[in-house]
């Protein structure tokens, strides 16, 4: 027979613990790279696998912005979608970062304004 599991008290202890173990985390698996780098050589196909990493990492954040899920309807588009696919054409055309900025947000705000 399972027994209720009991409610860990979020005292100021177990609060600054949780935080510190983190930082510890965070620290150690961000310095390691400049603490052990050249000791600890990575093979080529993790080398090959890190290049990604940030691609993976911003496709993470933005994805999940551009289709906002509601949980009883599905997906819900609007129009930062349009505007995401415009801004992505303007940055494979000039690879300019300044000008996909504003072309995406002048398209967002057109587009919002039409629809309203």
């Amino acid at each position: 027979m399972n027994a209720p599991a009991m409610p860990v008290p979020l005292d100021d202890t177990y609060v600054l613990l949780a935080i510190g173990a983190l930082m510890l985390c965070s620290v150690i698996t961000r310095a390691g790279y400049l603490l052990f780098g050249d000791r600890l050589p990575l093979p080529d196909n993790v080398r090959r696998a890190l290049r990604y990493a940030p691609v993976a990492a911003l496709v993470a954040i933005i994805v999940p912005d551009l289709l906002p899920w509601d949980g009883s309807a599905g997906v819900v588009l609007d129009m930062r979608l349009p505007a995401a696919v415009v801004a992505a054409i303007v940055m494979v055309r000039t690879r300019s970062a300044m000008l996909t900025i504003v072309v995406g947000m002048l398209a967002l705000w057109a587009l919002r304004w039409l629809v309203a």
